[in-house]
């Protein structure tokens, strides 16, 4: 992960990163519930589980740019897949794009895990 990303961005950048990752997976998740409770195939509730894991996955900020990369994917899936495209699976997309190109933030569990460390090497 840390070679992926120089920087876990902190401050003002890191805290528009989680908004981004916050604001984006209610809508995905309230998506995924509405694909399985229609009369879909298996492949679609398929994606449908994989859509809601990558969400939990991005909302805790674990291999970030995994999940939101699974999740771009699968908005361009669903926008092809479907007769009516909406601009809500195309913005969720884009989010999953911005998000798997920017990285997580350093407000999630990945920039905790493979974050830079300080050594402080104290006189005895």
């Amino acid at each position: 992960m840390q070679r992926l990303f120089s920087t876990f961005a902190n401050g003002w950048a890191g805290r528009g990163l989680l908004a981004l990752r916050v604001s984006v997976v209610p809508y995905l998740l309230q998506h995924c519930v509405v694909q399985l409770h229609t009369d879909a195939g298996v492949l679609q509730i398929a994606f449908a589980i994989a859509g809601g894991v990558a969400s939990l996955l991005l909302l805790a900020g674990l291999w970030t740019p995994i999940a939101a990369a699974a999740i771009a994917l699968l908005s361009a899936w669903y926008l092809i897949s479907q007769s009516a495209p909406s601009w809500d699976v195309f913005l969720a997309g884009a989010i999953g794009v911005a998000l798997a190109f920017l990285g997580p933030g350093a407000y999630s569990i990945d920039a905790k895990a493979y974050g830079r460390r300080r050594i402080s090497v104290t006189k005895r």
